[in-house]
């Protein structure tokens, strides 16, 4: 994951635009030395505005210059068998025979709900190949679940499909895929629709605004979380998993601004979201069996680390996490952020000895994850061409392929 520099990615993007470093950094809004000093590879990163920016200069996706997600590589050859298998459970062939629903008296709600915890369990702890081998079949499940029975068991199996689609969105997302998420994920409202559970179109729609962010959609993703945000918050927050569908959209929103480089707007934003996951502890807790947002102080908190990080407020970021304690319900993914966000803000204070021993941590608990952010590898790359090493550094550079 570290054979290409962020340099190498926005030179080479650069020059297929047919923009010299100054026609680049004019159309973007960011300053040629800018410009200069990250294809020189003096910097090895830049705050996610900064980011955002250069795309819409080159007029490409963010995932482009950013040479992220994880996953199957864009080589422009063709898709490898398990990418293709998701594909076609996402969207069908159009002529396909009918298929006789042979598994319906085996098939139970209680069984497809565990098998969508389980992709879910596989995507947050980085287990793309493997999510992709199993991901069809839950799929296929989920759409038989919802064409059999009675109305309320299709209903239910509509909310499981509206899911397991937007599983597929979401793993989609971390290959590069966006045109595919997008595709899964308006089947996954569409099913939500029709599944009877009011905040599950909200949710999905949640994960659409992600899918707008990667492709630099700002303003959409923006519209489109305070949209549903809005319509949860008239009816739905009186109970636990409306509050959390509800703080989910206000973060996803307040991530947008933050994108835009509107950070007050964000910072309010989300100091509202924190003060509604404190409501959780006075209401009951959501049914067994809903999968509902990442929602509460800890998922908020890392959330605000996060994006002081990318605005360049260090100090603010290690004055949030201080003293953290995450909640048993937020996902390895989440905790790795965290951990990425606190070293890149040891970094930026010159403080690389807690940067280290946040990799580190980092490297114990999420080594696949590790493997695939091109923060951890920019983060490392600065220290080591640092002139001060600290300990244990030369062991995450080899583990990242970094070390001369």
């Amino acid at each position: 994951m570290a054979s290409e520099h962020l340099g190498d990615r926005l030179s080479r993007l650069r020059r297929l635009a047919d923009l010299t470093q100054e026609g680049l950094a004019e159309r973007s809004g960011v300053s040629a030395d800018v410009v200069r000093k990250l294809e020189q590879k003096r910097k090895h990163s830049a705050r996610l505005p900064t980011l955002h920016a250069l795309s819409r200069g080159l007029g490409v996706e963010l995932t482009s210059l950013l040479g992220d997600p994880p996953g199957v590589p864009s080589t422009g050859e063709a898709d490898p068998p398990a990418l293709v298998a998701v594909r076609r459970a996402i969207m069908p062939p159009l002529f396909a025979p009918p298929s006789e629903p042979s598994g319906a008296e085996r098939l139970s709600l209680p069984l497809l709900r565990a098998e969508l915890a389980d992709g879910w369990t596989l995507y947050h702890g980085a287990e793309f190949g493997r999510l992709m081998d199993v991901l069809p079949g839950i799929i296929a499940d989920a759409r038989l679940a919802s064409a059999v029975g009675t109305p309320e068991q299709r209903a239910a199996g509509q909310a499981a499909l509206g899911k397991a689609l937007q599983l597929g969105g979401h793993l989609a997302i971390r290959l590069g895929k966006s045109d595919l998420a997008l595709s899964a994920l308006e089947r996954a409202i569409e099913a939500a629709g029709r599944s009877g559970d009011p905040l599950l179109p909200a949710m999905v729609s949640n994960s659409v605004a992600w899918a707008y962010q990667r492709q630099n959609r700002l303003d959409d993703a923006q519209h489109l979380a305070v949209y549903a945000a809005d319509g949860v918050e008239r009816e739905h927050v009186h109970t636990a998993e409306g509050v959390r569908v509800w703080g989910g959209l206000l973060m996803s929103a307040a991530t947008s601004y933050a994108r835009n480089d509107d950070y007050g707007t964000a910072d309010t934003m989300m100091k509202t979201a924190e003060r509604a996951a404190d409501r959780l502890a006075t209401l009951p807790p959501s049914p067994d069996g809903k999968l509902v947002s990442v929602f509460s102080r800890s998922s908020v908190r890392i959330e605000r680390v996060r994006l002081a990080v990318q605005h360049e407020r260090p100090e603010e970021a290690l004055d949030l996490a201080r003293g953290m304690r995450l909640s048993k319900d937020i996902p390895p993914s989440w905790r790795t952020w965290l951990l990425l966000d606190v070293a890149r803000a040891h970094t930026d204070v010159g403080d690389a000895v807690g940067a280290v021993r946040a990799l580190e941590s980092l490297r114990r608990v999420a080594p696949a994850w590790m493997r695939h952010h091109t923060l951890a590898v920019a983060i490392i790359s600065d220290l080591w061409e640092s002139s001060a090493r600290p300990p244990g550094l030369r062991k995450l550079a080899e583990f990242l392929g970094i070390a001369n």
